[in-house]
């Protein structure tokens, strides 16, 4: 059972706090909490479950946001984090974006949701659409109205359709002129290159996106062509578990509109649709470092959004860099960002430079590591195939599309 929840800019300050339980929680957890990722920087960030001297903290950061939630009680840290993770979804589906000025110009409707979606630190209605029949998200017109005749609230007058139904994400009376659902394979490469060029990690975070738009009550059945490659799949509530535990094929009736029907590791991978060549040496105060990009396995598909960002470290004191293909971008805090957008056919996009080391320092002993971004349309580079998706009740006209992305997460190539 979650206690508070509290929502903090990316300088500490408490912009939102809603008290949950009878027992109050002090702010002063939040000074505590901030005085942490303070003194000890991005690695206290990274921690999802906290112990401080009073409450266990959960906390989730989304565009330089922080939603921070406590507890003393026992409970099961993976629910305080999803029910995080749904909260920050649904204000950003509701304020298109997230960032301090637009929570701090939208307070009514943030405070609406949370008292639609959790009752008494207890997890309670997350489901998008049906929040959208309770709370009518901001517009022009809201706004106005809001500030004529004083009444702030969006809450709406009736509860939805779908709050006596045995499906409580899906109301019964939704038609379309036209019938159509989209199923999306949506996957993230994480992969660690070491040093001499070994893959030491190579692994795809997946998600099932389906976009439905069905008159009426449907029931849907989706299958693989290999569902035996997925490890530590996860489910939205619309899933019936017997069918996949005996069959491995997803039945369930889908919430109206854009949801995420399940999620899925594939793990140990032997390849990488790009490979990162650097080369550093450093001698008489200079450095001199050459990197490579270029195609390791052409999947068919065109690779696009290609960027490689390192950090120079703090010894350098100056950095000249040019790139053959794309454009070099040194920052002021020495982030170096190099966007190839797509590779040419003629040559492999090479960057070269020289580093000025800091006075008294003859050779680098710390060495950056680079973070590789790409995105590839078409294609998922697990090998996941659907199947077929089907429908019981069917309706007059039904459209069907399917697509795949694949895209890099965490992909790093050490020096």
């Amino acid at each position: 059972m979650l206690q508070c929840i509290f929502i903090l800019s990316d300088s500490g300050e408490v912009m939102l706090e809603k008290q949950l339980i009878g027992h109050k929680v002090d702010r002063s957890i939040c000074a505590w909490f901030w005085d942490q990722v303070i003194s000890q920087g991005d690695s206290f960030k990274q921690q999802s479950v906290i112990a401080s001297p009073t409450h266990y903290l959960f906390q989730i950061v989304r565009e330089g946001i922080t939603f921070l939630a406590c507890t003393q009680l026992e409970m099961p840290p993976l629910m305080g984090i999803e029910f995080l993770c749904r909260v920050a979804d649904v204000l950003s589906d509701y304020l298109e974006g997230l960032n301090e000025d637009v929570i701090k110009d939208n307070f009514v409707i943030v405070y609406e949701l949370l008292d639609e979606m959790i009752d008494n630190g207890f997890p309670l209605t997350t489901e998008p659409n049906i929040l959208r029949e309770m709370i009518a998200p901001p517009n022009i017109v809201s706004k106005m109205l809001s500030v004529v005749t004083g009444n702030s609230s969006n809450m709406g007058v009736t509860l939805p359709g779908a709050t006596a139904s045995c499906v409580p994400w899906r109301t019964t009376d939704i038609k379309y002129a036209n019938n159509e659902v989209y199923v999306d394979l949506v996957e993230e490469m994480d992969a660690i290159i070491n040093r001499d060029g070994v893959l030491v990690k190579c692994e795809i975070y997946g998600e099932v996106q389906v976009n439905s738009h069905i008159t009426g009550v449907p029931e849907l059945t989706l299958s693989f062509a290999n569902p035996s490659i997925m490890d530590d799949v996860s489910f939205h509530p619309c899933v019936r578990f017997r069918p996949w535990e005996s069959h491995h094929i997803l039945s369930f009736v889908p919430p109206d509109g854009l949801f995420k029907l399940m999620s899925y590791r594939v793990k140990k991978l032997k390849t990488t649709p790009i490979y990162v060549k650097p080369q550093i040496t450093s001698d008489a105060g200079t450095c001199r470092i050459n990197v490579m990009v270029g195609i390791r396995n052409d999947t068919g598909k065109m690779i696009d959004s290609i960027t490689l960002q390192f950090q120079l470290p703090s010894c350098v004191l100056s950095a000249d860099l040019t790139a053959n293909h794309g454009a070099v971008t040194v920052f002021s805090n020495k982030m170096c960002n190099w966007s190839i957008d797509r590779i040419p056919k003629d040559r492999a996009p090479a960057l070269s430079g020289t580093l000025l080391l800091e006075t008294g320092l003859e050779r680098l002993h710390v060495f950056p590591s680079f973070r590789v971004g790409f995105r590839i349309q078409g294609v998922a580079l697990s090998g996941l195939q659907l199947d077929k998706l089907d429908l019981r009740v069917v309706p007059s006209r039904l459209y069907r599309g399917f697509r795949a992305l694949t895209r890099s997460g965490l992909f790093e190539v050490r020096s």
